[in-house]
């Protein structure tokens, strides 16, 4: 079954990856840089990889790609490609030495059974690092911050002829708790969190098995 996130990126698949860095004034890099200083070598999977674009930062590691959408694993880089789900991870328990996800976790069906299901195909003392957007911390920052994606993503939306999808993504701001709530029990534990971009709207989070 397609899901409503999956149709979406299905159709900006090929200009996904330049509004993301006119979005973020070319800063998303820097922030996925950050988060993978964080991650073991050996076998790492990207969860939600898209188009690769992790890939340059991921440099020295066996990576394995897995999306749900196959427009976007089709312009990836990345040798090995799997069309799947967060939730429900086609691999052996203990696979992966890290995870990794970038500007995922909110698209997710259920951010619950994705990290039991994270936990399982880490091997023991795995590391998982999640970097994502969300809304600022305090009240007049989050207000101020839903005002300017009210905004800019749909001017987005427009300049990639998908004005509906990026409301989309403004409402998707809203679908989770903050993040120093949503990792702070479950099965891994959570070893660091930092905001970063302005306002504080951008994540990371390490968790360990």
């Amino acid at each position: 079954m397609t899901r409503p996130p999956d149709r979406i990126f299905a159709r900006i698949a090929r200009r996904y990856d330049l509004l993301n860095r006119i979005l973020s004034l070319g800063r998303e890099q820097s922030w996925r840089r950050r988060g993978t200083t964080h991650l073991p070598p050996g076998r790492v999977l990207d969860l939600g990889s898209g188009t690769g674009a992790a890939l340059p930062v991921l440099e020295g590691r066996e990576v394995v790609a897995l999306d749900p959408v196959p427009e976007m694993l089709a312009l990836s880089p990345i040798r090995l490609r799997v069309v799947g789900v967060g939730e429900r991870l086609p691999f052996a328990d203990g696979t992966f030495d890290g995870v990794f996800s970038a500007y995922v976790f909110r698209n997710l069906t259920s951010v619950e059974q994705t990290l039991a299901e994270v936990a399982r195909v880490l091997r023991p003392g795995g590391v998982a690092v999640v970097v994502d957007l969300a809304r600022p911390r305090g009240r007049v920052a989050a207000t101020l911050h839903r005002l300017g994606t009210a905004v800019v993503l749909p001017l987005a939306g427009l300049a990639a002829g998908a004005p509906r999808e990026y409301w989309y993504l403004h409402r998707s701001l809203d679908s989770l708790p903050p993040p120093e709530e949503m990792f702070a029990s479950g099965p891994l534990r959570l070893e660091a969190l930092w905001r970063m971009g302005p306002l504080g709207f951008v994540y990371g989070a390490v968790l360990r098995r």
